[in-house]
């Protein structure tokens, strides 16, 4: 029961997390998801400071830590998948930090506190993770799990999270859509760490 729940924690944190966030938001009045970053439901000050990293951030890492001990537990994983599992297991504990330090609330200031300097760090440490993981996926040899389709899928996926993080950074600069574009870079990643789940099972 546990390794089947262990192989299905990373489809579940992607469930877990669009509840989680959707939850937050009926608490932050006015709170807009196109324009608004996820950390924004949990930065200093806000309605759901308190909430937002109780419910998503703290379950959230526990689950792709979870997952990405599961994936290095495998028998069958050569070097490649238990690095990518490691870099699983960071983008958890990366979620845990950016949980714990709040983000400024305005997320365009040009004196961020400590905590958000910390948060942000933790942020960016946690994208590069889920970055990595797909590519290293990407050119492990071709297996029973780790099929061609899977390798091409786990390259597209790195690559299309990219495309939308450099229009994240753009629509960052214009001060616009942000939030739209995060949600989408993050939600590609998150797809294909529930692919990978089902794959596991």
């Amino acid at each position: 029961m546990l390794e089947t729940v262990a192989a299905l924690s990373g489809l579940i944190a992607m469930v877990w997390l669009i509840i989680g966030v959707y939850i937050a938001s009926r608490y932050y009045p006015n709170y807009d998801h196109a324009k608004q970053f996820c950390s924004e439901l949990g930065a200093s000050g806000s309605p759901t400071e308190k909430l937002s990293p109780r419910i998503n951030n703290y379950p959230l890492g526990l689950l792709f830590c979870l997952f990405g001990g599961y994936i290095i537990s495998l028998e069958w994983s050569s070097y490649l998948v238990n690095l990518s599992g490691l870099c699983i297991v960071i983008h958890g504990i990366g979620t845990w930090v950016a949980g714990y330090f709040p983000m400024d609330a305005d997320p365009y200031t040009t004196t961020p506190t400590r905590e958000c300097e910390i948060h942000s760090w933790a942020g960016f440490i946690m994208l590069l993770a889920l970055l990595v993981a797909p590519i290293l996926i990407s050119v492990t040899p071709t297996g029973e799990v780790i099929s061609v389709a899977f390798r091409l899928f786990s390259f597209l996926s790195a690559v299309l999270a990219c495309v939308f993080l450099f229009m994240l950074a753009r629509a960052f600069k214009q001060k616009r859509s942000a939030g739209l574009h995060q949600r989408v870079s993050y939600g590609i990643q998150l797809l294909w760490l529930s692919v990978f789940s089902m794959l596991l099972l």
